[in-house]
């Protein structure tokens, strides 16, 4: 149906109106946006007919229309498990972060003087899961359970590398989750690991053993002493990694106690919805020795130029981009904005109330197994804290099945004569009856009278598996029972941090664009949040309908022939993709092909994904435009023909170029055996315009955290579907509990089937909304905003690379190295840039002493010309250093950023005005954002690492 100028999407989501469109044509040259459009895509890759997609819509269609499909969707009562379980998500947070575009829309804290809120959430989230698990560090978030402890074995591997040389097996205990088992399995193999599942006390750990990986409780819901285990293993030469659960160690004695050198699990049930599989915050706690071989990023204490404590990201804060394919991991995004809900939860609870929480859930649990013991029907472990395995006939198991799906009542079929039910912070009284009502049924026998008037319940485990230690003992965990003290709590921190809530985001690379309220409402419906990722596929229309439209607009965007929903961040997909096409070669006799080509401008998850996949990494040389240099590409393709697996390439590249000669490059690949990898990061200036298959792409992987509009959540949530041709379709990756992927599938790459399956929603939104022509035009702007950028500020700052005709795509790098023997530097420019509102761009990638700038096509006419004049104004005051009028020391630049405390002192030494610190141009005074602390001290930070919550005392005065 047309839909009326007024009610149309495209004019909500796309900032500059049609008025400043034509006005921004005409500032850059162009004859129209047409004409601009043909000077910067090159002509052999251009589409020639529109993208072949549903829509648009307009808001209030899309959302009765979700409405309708969520219908299709039964949740009912989840209770299966296997690390996933229903919640209860705190009102005062679901309504303050989760559903609040300040707490959704920033970036990664890189520019840690605009992100002191979100930084101590993360800090409260790493204390929370040190406390628990009695570990010394924990990071801030990894993307789900099973790629946490995919981490934990590759850390043990590396750390064992240097003095247990040859070892390579990695014991696996049988009760394991098998989603973690699965994508354990996948990330060894192209290592070189031996993976060997099985009973562990049956086990031998020899000199071939490097780490042993356990779960505490099993996934059948034991709980056992793990303590003699940890110590055999110890004993053996090896490490310990254990899978646990944070509620279940309210009670259980943390594994840190009993001696294990790393702790993994998932935070989802404090307080985040199951959402069919996520996102939820993975946890990942291990020693103190091991703190610069973890994985991700981790919050720390240092102080600001004040000499008051302040928050940063701590030693991996750039790493892939340092050590690149050395580097300890591929992980870029984590999963920041529910690991600040978890942290969050703990805050909003305190120690008691999750203790009175997880003692609630175990006494139900209790209460179940004695009326099942009434019906006849033994519990297989009589040590558990909220699940319990169940051996029935299989007569039994069949109509048990049937009466509990009619029910609502959703248990885990192990196999036709075992059943898993595990009980969580939502089930009730009424609910134990009820299951116990089914299973009376299912047997032909009376319903059993079981007590729940008084729920909670102190475990009667063995004295080992007690706990003893407090935990959450720092005050941030008992200040905030009331509703209105958390509400405050979380303004507060909410007001210290630059979103897009505030001001515009112009990181390059990293496409802050708008998440419309009406693409994330459905995202917390129960009928989409509420819905465990094991349920049967059955349960699920609703959510397999939007796959399959997602599914089919992503191939029509690509050009590709099949999609796979879930790889969990960019970085997966990058992993995913590689290893499908390794797993292609080696079905066609190929399997010796294990060289990667990659640019030297490439983002350093490139490499670091390639080196996990058990590729060589071989760099590939840009010439003076920053382009790839087809002579030594052709000549490193040649050196390894025989060895050539792939080239990964970024298009349009990491430079904000389109590349003339992709066309060529991709046929010397192809010339050469090998399959191409397009990175998929930039891809907010292909969609319409051209696409992968345009360029002679074999795969991409798509951020949808970029081009499609999720929004980047402080730090995470992302997600990075990946699409191939129709050669690779077969070896998409599959699942060991829900049937998807090709015939011939990989492992699993994420826990869940759909990775974070909840938030595909927000894409599939977009693109609703949007259709065919709007998503175009959103490109086609988003390429005009950086070029009228580019028009505004050439006469003031050098811009590094263009194309042939001066034009560039969807960003640009803007040059500021000659500034440096003056004592100038893009740090400076970036941390003056918050005295005038708005975050920094992105800094020193992918060339040092730059900033590239990414506008997007969401921002307005007025707010870009804001920022230009921003950086107009800071170009002056770097000409006043230059010229002497300004103190080359004491100047705003270097004392950047101003805070309140500081311009509002009794004092004021600096030989510039407090005004021209804080007020530089009238336009910053209708919307001042103040720092929260003076820059920070990143050597101090590095150099006394405090990566939990710091005793109160570190804050007085």
């Amino acid at each position: 149906m047309p839909v009326s100028r007024v009610d149309r999407f495209a004019d909500r989501h796309i900032g500059p109106q049609p008025d400043d469109i034509e006005a921004m044509v005409a500032a850059v040259g162009a004859m129209s946006l047409d004409a601009l459009i043909d000077e910067v895509v090159p002509s052999d890759i251009r589409l020639d007919t529109p993208l072949d997609v549903p829509g648009p819509e307009t808001e209030a269609e899309f959302l009765a229309r979700m409405r309708r499909v969520g219908q299709r969707n039964r949740p009912g009562r989840a209770l299966i498990g296997l690390g996933y379980y229903g919640c209860i998500t705190p009102s005062v947070i679901l309504r303050n972060v989760f559903e609040n575009p300040g707490w959704y829309t920033p970036y990664t804290p890189y520019q840690a003087e605009v992100a002191q809120g979100r930084l101590e959430a993360l800090l409260n989230f790493q204390t929370t899961v040190v406390d628990l698990t009695g570990m010394a560090i924990a990071n801030a978030s990894l993307l789900d359970e099973a790629t946490a402890a995919a981490e934990a074995m590759a850390m043990m591997h590396r750390l064992q590398a240097r003095t247990a040389h040859g070892a390579n097996r990695l014991l696996v205990a049988r009760g394991c989750f098998p989603q973690t088992i699965a994508v354990v399995t996948g990330r060894a193999a192209p290592l070189g690991i031996e993976i060997e599942v099985g009973d562990l006390a049956a086990m031998t750990v020899d000199d071939r053993v490097f780490g042993v990986l356990l779960q505490y409780p099993a996934e059948d819901g034991a709980v056992i002493p793990i303590g003699e285990l940890i110590d055999r293993a110890h004993a053996g030469g090896a490490l310990v990694a254990v899978c646990s659960d944070l509620l279940a160690l309210t009670l259980l004695t943390p594994p840190g106690e009993l001696g294990a050198d790393v702790v993994v699990g998932n935070s989802q049930r404090f307080g985040v919805p199951m959402g069919y599989g996520g996102p939820h915050a993975a946890f990942f706690a291990t020693r103190e020795a091991f703190i610069r071989q973890t994985p991700g990023r981790i919050i720390g204490v240092s102080i600001d130029r004040h000499g008051h404590p302040a928050y940063r990201m701590s030693l991996q804060t750039r790493e892939q981009h340092i050590r690149r394919e050395r580097a300890t991991s591929n992980i870029c995004t984590a999963q920041a904005l529910l690991a600040n809900m978890a942290g969050f939860y703990a805050v909003y609870h305190g120690a008691d109330g999750l203790r009175g929480i997880a003692r609630r859930v175990h006494g139900l649990t209790r209460r179940l197994a004695e009326g099942l013991h009434a019906l006849g029907v033994q519990p297989a472990h009589a040590h558990v804290f909220d699940t319990l395995r169940l051996r029935l006939s299989p007569a039994v198991v069949d109509r048990l099945r049937k009466d509990a799906t009619a029910a609502g009542l959703h248990f885990r079929y192990v196999d036709d004569a075992a059943v898993g039910i595990a009980l969580d912070e939502t089930t009730t009284g009424a609910d134990v009856a009820e299951i116990l009502s089914v299973f009376a049924g299912a047997m032909d026998r009376p319903v059993p009278t079981v007590d729940t008037a008084a729920p909670e319940a102190t475990p009667d485990w063995p004295d080992a598996l007690i706990r003893r230690s407090p935990f959450l003992t720092h005050p941030v965990f008992d200040r905030h029972r009331s509703e209105t003290q958390m509400m405050r709590y979380l303004k507060r921190l909410e007001r210290q941090d630059i979103g897009l809530d505030t001001s515009m985001i112009p990181l390059g690379s990293c496409t802050m664009k708008l998440t419309a309220a009406s693409q994330i409402r459905p995202v917390t419906w129960p009928e989409f949040a509420d819905l465990h990722p094991f349920a049967s596929v059955a349960l699920a229309e609703g959510y397999q309908e939007l796959f399959r439209e997602l599914e089919a607009s992503l191939c029509a965007i690509t050009g590709l022939s099949a999609v796979s929903l879930q790889p969990n961040s960019g970085a997966q997909g990058e992993f995913a993709g590689l290893m499908v096409i390794r797993a292609h070669q080696r079905d066609h006799g190929e399997g010796r092909r294990d060289v990667v080509l990659i640019p030297a401008s490439a983002h350093g998850t490139n490499p670091a994904s390639a080196a996990m996949a058990g590729t060589r990494v071989v760099i590939v040389a840009c010439d003076d435009q920053g382009n790839v240099d087809v002579g030594d590409l052709r000549a490193k393709a040649e050196t390894h023909r025989d060895a050539l697996c792939a080239l990964m390439v970024t298009y349009p590249s990491t430079h904000g170029v389109f590349e003339d000669a992709i066309h060529e490059i991709c046929d010397v690949v192809h010339l050469h055996g090998g399959q191409v990898y397009m990175d998929g990061a930039n891809m907010n200036a292909q969609v319409g315009v051209t696409s992968a298959a345009s360029i002679g792409a074999d795969v991409c992987h798509i951020n949808l955290h970029k081009t499609f509009a999720i929004p980047h959540g402080g730090g995470g949530p992302g997600m990075g579907p990946i699409a191939v041709a129709a050669h690779l379709a077969p070896y998409l990756p599959g699942h060991p509990i829900v049937r998807v992927g090709g015939a011939r599938a990989i492992p699993a790459i994420a826990a869940a089937p759909w990775g974070s399956a909840s938030i595909l929603l927000i894409s599939h939104g977009y693109m609703r909304m949007l259709g065919g022509d709007g998503m175009r035009l959103a490109t086609e702007v988003a390429m005009l905003s950086a070029n009228y950028l580019k028009a505004r500020l050439e006469s003031h700052y050098d811009v590094l690379y263009t194309r042939a005709n001066g034009r560039v795509a969807h960003e640009l790098i803007f040059d500021l190295r000659a500034f440096k023997p003056l004592g100038i530097t893009e740090i400076d420019v970036a941390k003056r840039l918050m005295d005038y509102g708005f975050h920094a761009p992105t800094v020193s990638f992918p060339v040092p002493g730059t900033m590239m700038v990414e506008p997007t096509e969401s921002e307005p006419l007025d707010e870009l010309d804001r920022f230009c004049e921003a950086l107009i104004a800071i170009r002056g005051e770097i000409q006043a250093v230059i010229d002497g009028t300004a103190d080359p020391a004491d100047n705003v630049l270097k004392n950047a950023p101003h805070t309140a405390a500081e311009a509002t002192a009794d004092t004021w030494s600096h030989p510039y005005s407090r005004q021209q610190a804080v007020y530089p141009r009238p336009f910053v005074r209708a919307n001042k954002f103040w720092p929260a602390v003076g820059r920070i001290n990143d050597a101090h930070g590095d150099r006394h690492l405090i990566c939990s919550c710091p005793p109160v005392e570190a804050y007085q005065d």
